[in-house]
């Protein structure tokens, strides 16, 4: 496979162009996780509206029918459902590990195992979380495990 990177020229739009025969399973996962690193999610913090990357958020979590967006330092809420933010960014790093969660993969320092088939994961930020049993499968695929 080739990869050019041209300069852009000045005003001009970025484009990615792609040349292929066939629009292969791993060729359309290079192409959903260009879409979903350029999206932004809205949350919100008290009236202030925030636009976040992918690429910032450890984790969203389900608490008490509200979903919230774990960052670095901030918690923000957002008003998709956990199924719904699973379903957008399922082609990216962003993963469910529990009923109630989805962490970034990529914020993952640490995994250490636990008594009945659970992992603990520690977060860049310092945080943990647990794994449900039933996810770990899907983390491990996911990390080529």
């Amino acid at each position: 496979m080739k990869i050019t990177i041209e300069p852009l020229a000045e005003g001009a739009e970025e484009e990615i162009i792609i040349r292929s025969d066939t629009l292969d399973p791993e060729l359309m996962e290079l192409i959903y996780a260009l879409k979903a690193g350029r999206s932004r999610l809205t949350a919100y913090s008290g009236s202030d509206i925030v636009k976040l990357a992918p690429s910032e958020i450890y984790y969203f979590e389900s608490v008490d029918n509200r979903v919230c967006v774990c960052c670095e330092k901030n918690v923000y809420e957002v008003k998709q459902k956990l199924y719904e933010l699973e379903k957008t960014y399922e082609r990216s790093d962003l993963l469910r590990i529990s009923k109630a969660m989805i962490v970034n993969v990529s914020k993952i320092a640490r995994l250490a195992p636990m008594m009945g088939g659970r992992l603990e994961a520690a977060l860049d930020n310092g945080e943990k979380v647990i794994i449900s049993r039933q996810y770990v499968p899907d983390l491990k695929k996911k990390l080529g495990v």
